[in-house]
């Protein structure tokens, strides 16, 4: 799994001119599932979302949780995370897990998630073609992946 961590004064994802998810102060979450994706991967990830510390204290260091400030989540699928531009000006996507596979471990993802926080959490649409919008706060952009553990 990959995933890009956004921190944002707020963030919403659009489908079609309607808002189906929309969240003030908090995480946008871009995730991308890869063939060999297990639930250890999707549970190490969500560990470390809701550990990472991120948003600012009172000393204006990063140094507390997305728990710790009541905030909340906004997760869109992306398969292009997974995008190899190795050969070519065309990027291929032959590590991304089909579509089929992609959408149960997206939505396995999401329960998972809402299981293990009380956070609020809105969601884009897994395949629809999304506009979103987003404050970046700081900015503050880190991205993960559940094969690199660092």
């Amino acid at each position: 799994m990959r995933m890009i961590i956004q921190r944002v004064a707020s963030a919403s994802v659009s489908i079609e001119k309607e808002i189906v998810g929309k969240i003030n102060h908090g995480l946008l979450l871009f995730v991308g599932f890869e063939q060999s994706d297990t639930h250890t991967d999707m549970d190490w990830i969500i560990k470390k979302v809701l550990g990472m510390r991120v948003f600012s204290d009172s000393d204006q260091k990063m140094n507390l949780s997305i728990e710790q400030v009541n905030g909340s989540l906004l997760i869109i699928s992306q398969f292009t995370l997974f995008a190899s531009t190795k050969k070519g000006n065309r990027p291929s996507f032959i590590r991304s897990a089909s579509p089929d596979e992609a959408k149960k471990m997206y939505d396995l993802f999401i329960e998972i998630f809402k299981s293990t926080t009380s956070r609020t959490i809105e969601t884009g649409e897994f395949g629809a073609n999304m506009k979103v919008s987003l404050i970046n706060d700081g900015p503050v952009t880190i991205s993960i992946d559940s094969n690199n553990r660092e």
